[in-house]
């Protein structure tokens, strides 16, 4: 209830200085509660974990490592945390957050702010310590500092380095937000990088490798590209990260921000490059789906469409930190009015 409340008065503010506070107030332990049992219709055997339900925090709320307990505790079945670079960056310049309440999307520009590896490593180590929920499953994405020539060089870093204490890690080379890092997505460049990741992720452990990628991709990209993640021994996709394109129905001072676009207006295009990877990987390469989820319709849409994980973030900005457990009931009542005892028999299944 407290938390509904707060709503209104957070979207009074800057969304930037919205989420510091927000982030203040789920660092400081005091909503922080034990995660509560699922369904288990719900549960899902994926990448050697158990995922209690499919509904993930994805990438971008916490870059620090900050919130993990809290957020599990509301309901998640896994978070992401990141986007963590070596070194600490202060992002692009402020104003990089724009809200647009009447659509319920988000555009930012944020640019990898975090304080670096040394200070996530330390949170991040607290909470698998002390959490109440500190056996819950936490991604952890990772991506280059923006002043960093060799991109290689800050991701191996840091593969190498968290790669025994993820329980799985995300490279990111699809935010819009840092000068040249979609190119990475090229297939010419791409196989020869995750070759590489991969080579020093199996020297290191086995922790699964997963890549995440834009959602403005054409149907031959996201087959040369599925082409390309087969051959180097990923063990998944996360699909999608924000988009650049600008409908026109948005708002003309809003569509004009630079930065990645997210929420609702995702939704299509996400599902869409989701059909496309599952099709082209015979769904052999699991997919986290992402873009635009913010309600249990959208979650099982994109499930059907060959995502065996969710992930959402935007949609919290406008619903509250209730979402997960609304979404995981309507799942419940979705599986059962198809005659499905569980999840995982709905992947694929359009």
């Amino acid at each position: 209830m407290l938390e509904k409340l707060a709503l209104p008065f957070l979207h009074m503010m800057d969304a930037e200085k919205a989420h510091t506070l927000t982030m203040t107030g789920l660092k400081s332990g005091l909503v922080t509660r034990k995660a509560k049992e699922n369904d288990p219709s719900l549960a899902l055997s994926l990448f050697g974990r158990v995922f209690p339900n499919p509904i993930g925090l994805a990438a971008g709320f916490d870059k620090n490592a900050e919130s993990m307990d809290a957020m599990l505790g509301y309901g998640f079945g896994f978070v992401e945390v990141g986007t963590v670079t070596p070194q600490s960056q202060i992002g692009n310049p402020k104003p990089r957050v724009f809200r647009d309440k009447s659509s319920r999307n988000v555009i930012n520009r944020m640019g990898f702010p975090n304080e670096g590896a040394d200070v996530f490593e330390q949170n991040y180590q607290a909470f698998r310590e002390h959490g109440k929920n500190k056996t819950g499953i936490v991604g952890i994405n990772v991506g280059k500092n923006k002043d960093q020539e060799d991109a290689l060089a800050d991701y191996v870093a840091l593969v190498h380095r968290f790669g025994k204490q993820a329980d799985y890690l995300t490279v990111n080379i699809s935010s819009p937000n840092t000068p040249g890092l979609r190119d990475l997505q090229d297939p010419a460049e791409l196989l020869p990088f995750l070759r590489q990741l991969v080579i020093v992720r199996n020297a290191r452990c086995n922790t699964p490798l997963l890549v995440k990628l834009a959602p403005d991709l054409s149907d031959d990209e996201c087959k040369s590209i599925a082409d390309c993640v087969m051959e180097t021994g990923v063990d998944g996709l996360i699909l999608t990260n924000t988009t650049l394109e600008r409908p026109e129905f948005l708002p003309e001072s809003f569509r004009n921000e630079a930065g990645g676009l997210s929420g609702v207006v995702l939704q299509d295009k996400s599902l869409d490059v989701i059909r496309q990877f599952y099709k082209h990987t015979d769904g052999e390469l699991p997919i986290i789906g992402a873009g635009g989820v913010d309600n249990a319709e959208s979650a099982y849409a994109k499930i059907k469409a060959g995502a065996s994980l969710i992930q959402l973030y935007s949609a919290l900005v406008y619903q509250g930190p209730n979402l997960p457990n609304k979404i995981n009931k309507g799942l419940v009542k979705l599986l059962k009015a198809d005659g499905r005892e569980n999840i995982g028999e709905a992947i694929g299944q359009e």
